[in-house]
């Protein structure tokens, strides 16, 4: 079980760090102390050494079977995760006032474009989706307590984005808030918004479904099992 702990201390410091630097406070302080810029170097280094931390004792922990998939279970992924790889290349590749640094872009002339007006947190659903539906078919103790951490992280990490956003931005935030929603499609079904396919771009979805085949097709060598439940 040391290789357990040891991944559930990572877990937990990787997600916590993320929103401890993030809370007011000490957000405030170390911009204060290291600058906008600095606080930032600060934050991407701590995220990236505390993952590479978190995904070697993921793949270093003892195999614990919490329960047992079935066949049926293993398609879960192979549904999902076009959808989530398209979210992700989506979220990373347009212009978004939830994102880092990116905050002059809610005084834009259409501060939700493409992918936007289905939520304002597409790479967050995306890491969510992936996280759900590999949790759910691998029913191993490493896999909860990693996935889930990275779940949790992505879920109530929307709340927390928007709570500083709202703050930072004060009723600069309204049109963004009305015009958009954390649950995908909310807005455009309640009218609020409508899709804007051409934001999205057909090159966008390709990026995402070429992802997809890519994870599908290195998926036996990367992590050492078959995507496909044959």
């Amino acid at each position: 079980m040391l290789d357990l702990n040891e991944l559930l201390a990572a877990t937990i410091i990787f997600v916590g760090s993320h929103f401890i630097l993030s809370s007011p406070p000490l957000r405030g302080l170390l911009v204060d102390r290291l600058g906008l810029r600095g606080f930032r170097l600060l934050y991407s280094l701590l995220a990236a050494v505390t993952l590479v931390w978190m995904v070697q004792a993921y793949v270093q922990a003892p195999l614990v079977m919490v329960w047992q998939p079935s066949h049926f279970l293993a398609w879960i992924p192979l549904l999902v995760m076009p959808f989530a790889c398209i979210l992700l290349v989506a979220g990373m590749t347009t212009a978004s006032p939830t994102a880092v640094g990116a905050e002059a872009v809610a005084l834009a002339a259409d501060p939700a474009p493409g992918i936007i007006r289905v939520t304002r947190h597409p790479f967050l659903w995306g890491a969510a989706l992936w996280a759900g539906s590999h949790m759910i078919v691998n029913g191993d103790l490493a896999s909860l307590i990693m996935m889930g951490g990275v779940l949790v992280l992505s879920l109530a990490g929307m709340h927390q984005i928007d709570r500083k956003r709202e703050l930072q931005l004060g009723a600069g935030w309204g049109p963004i808030k009305l015009t958009t929603s954390v649950l995908p499609f909310q807005a455009i079904a309640e009218g609020r918004t409508t899709m804007d396919w051409a934001g999205i771009g057909w090159r966008r979805i390709a990026l995402g479904l070429a992802l997809y085949l890519v994870l599908l097709i290195l998926h036996p060598y990367l992590f050492g099992a078959v995507a496909v439940p044959w």
